[in-house]
């Protein structure tokens, strides 16, 4: 048995299909069902029942396929953590960064690095919590910033709490709230509300701070993962941005934006975390995202 014939099973049990798990692999059908049938004779048994066109895993299969994937994925991390050796400089990291991270780190991150560590390869993704885990636990991604209320704790993720930015009600300058003293809540309702989507906790403190109409799944009329084009359209509309009110700092400070005051106050944040993968070897470089991270994520 080799990492080879492994990865050949894997990329069956994924595909369902023998012709395109040998694409995958650059194999020819036929040399790719030698290397599974090659698998099956050395573990005694039946790893894929052949059922007309269809192609499914054997109980025992199921098993093999469960630990071939973890071993597949350490034998990756070590070939990794040779060539960092080896290399002797600061590697390379790949950060997938929620909707409030990405609107205060991405062309920070993306300029602090090229001034100071052009050495290092930096690639940034965006997504939905639930795409960028699955990133992260299948090597694709390094780490993750996002707002820990979105993930739940499991053995397998070590999560660093970065701190917490309070969150705001944010309009452009010449809004008819704008300005104003503090406004109740009920009236912004008579706006859209734009948000990303929340957790389920945020979701339980609004409703108990404002009532049942502060529900986000009733209250919020805009929303999409990009904190940046939510306040590009609240500039410009009488649209009210409900998230991080640093994300809203630029515009604020350059009088296109403002913050409304309202009553009662909105006592509630992001609190945001690194996540990582527990036990799996980090580029050097990790260090240099961290503390600029933590510097960067302050109200």
């Amino acid at each position: 048995m080799n990492l080879k014939q492994l990865e050949h099973l894997l990329a069956l049990a994924d595909s369902g299909s023998f012709s395109r798990a040998a694409t995958q692999m650059h194999l020819t059908q036929s040399a790719l069902s030698r290397s599974i049938q090659s698998l099956e004779d050395e573990l005694g048994g039946r790893l894929i029942d052949r059922i007309g066109k269809r192609n499914e895993l054997t109980p025992l299969g199921l098993t093999v396929v469960a630990r071939a994937r973890r071993m597949v994925l350490d034998a990756a991390d070590l070939r990794r953590s040779a060539d960092l050796l080896q290399q002797g400089n600061l590697g390379a990291i790949r950060v997938g960064l929620g909707s409030g991270p990405g609107a205060l780190l991405m062309t920070p991150l993306l300029q602090h690095m090229a001034r100071h560590h052009p050495g290092v390869k930096v690639a940034v993704s965006r997504g939905s919590t639930e795409l960028q885990l699955l990133q992260l636990r299948a090597r694709q991604l390094d780490a993750l910033v996002i707002d820990v209320r979105r993930i739940a704790p499991a053995a397998d993720l070590r999560i660093e709490p970065l701190g917490e930015l309070r969150a705001g009600f944010i309009c452009r300058a010449g809004h008819p709230l704008a300005g104003a003293t503090p406004v109740p809540f009920e009236v912004l309702l008579g706006y859209p509300i734009a948000s990303t989507p929340l957790s389920d906790e945020v979701a339980r403190l609004l409703v108990d701070h404002y009532g049942p109409r502060a529900d986000p799944a009733q209250m919020t009329t805009l929303q999409c993962e990009d904190v940046t084009s939510l306040l590009d359209t609240v500039a410009v509309t009488d649209a009210i941005f409900l998230g991080i009110a640093a994300a809203a700092r630029a515009g604020i400070a350059a009088g296109t934006l403002a913050e409304i005051r309202v009553e009662p106050p909105l006592r509630a944040g992001a609190r945001f975390a690194c996540i990582t993968l527990a036990g799996r070897t980090e580029a050097p470089a990790m260090g240099i995202l961290r503390a600029f991270v933590e510097e960067r994520l302050r109200d």
